[in-house]
């Protein structure tokens, strides 16, 4: 016996998919792994490493400046492994330039470690921390329309955002080399954006630690400047990096504004 067809078969309802869970501190770090413990080790290590250097900036500077040519050459090196590790600040690091060889030879000195620097922080960076970074953006819109914002346009505005990022005086080099690697911005924009940027804080750094030494050389009497013309232009190299940091990070802010963030890429 043949049973009635229904009119019609309900259909079921799809269930609605949970919205995102909040993103907790916990959840983000636990998403982070590595990634996390190398930003926190790349934000403390730093500042505790200038300390050290700081103590001993007089022997440190007295030794390489000893050794020539060699003394250059293991400056750079060690700048270059040291600041790319995380275990060293720049500013500090260009300081002891100065300090060990002047500005002529420090500043030179100071630019090619930076380059090495960067170049083994975008190694470290790359392996450690931009697959899991990578993958908190995708999944984020609003994370995923600031990286647009920021390297998602030509690459003249990408190199022109990482050179406003390199600039100011307070703008905490290894950590910044995790944050420009994790986003995927171009190697070579990458490396000129930070040699470009670096340079005005790094020789201001570098002929203030010049004109420091002198003043404390034994033969600071017989200097060819007078006291007074050292401390002015000490000053007056710390208002220019201030200033130049300051018009770069406005350049920044509009560089980024919100509407630039409007539609992310696929």
């Amino acid at each position: 016996m043949l049973l009635p067809m229904p009119d019609s078969v309900e259909q079921p309802t799809p269930s609605t998919p949970p919205p995102p869970s909040p993103d907790t501190f916990e959840r983000v770090a636990t998403q982070l792994g590595p990634a996390g413990v190398l930003g926190v080790a790349w934000s403390v290590l730093p500042p505790l490493g200038s300390i050290a250097l700081f103590r001993y900036m007089n022997l440190i500077g007295e030794w390489l400046r000893g050794h020539e040519g060699q003394g250059v050459l293991m400056y750079i090196a060690g700048f270059a492994v040291l600041a790319g590790c995380g275990l060293l600040p720049t500013y500090a690091t260009a300081l002891l330039g100065g300090w060990a060889f002047g500005f002529n030879v420090g500043f030179p000195a100071a630019m090619a470690g930076f380059l090495g620097a960067s170049l083994i922080g975008y190694a470290i960076a790359r392996q450690v921390a931009m697959p899991r970074v990578q993958a908190m953006i995708e999944n984020r819109p609003k994370w995923l329309a600031v990286r647009d914002a920021l390297v998602g346009g030509s690459a003249l505005k990408t190199l022109g955002i990482i050179t406003l990022i390199r600039i100011p005086p307070n703008s905490p080099f290894a950590l910044t080399n995790m944050v420009l690697t994790s986003v995927r911005v171009p190697l070579w924009a990458y490396v000129l954006g930070t040699l470009v940027g670096m340079a005005p804080r790094t020789g201001a750094i570098v002929y203030v630690a010049t004109q420091l030494r002198d003043m404390v050389a034994e033969d600071a009497g017989h200097a060819a400047k007078p006291r007074w013309m050292i401390i002015t232009g000490i000053v007056l190299a710390v208002v220019v990096m201030l200033v130049i940091g300051h018009i770069a990070s406005q350049a920044l802010k509009r560089f980024t504004k919100p509407g630039d963030a409007e539609t992310p890429s696929k």
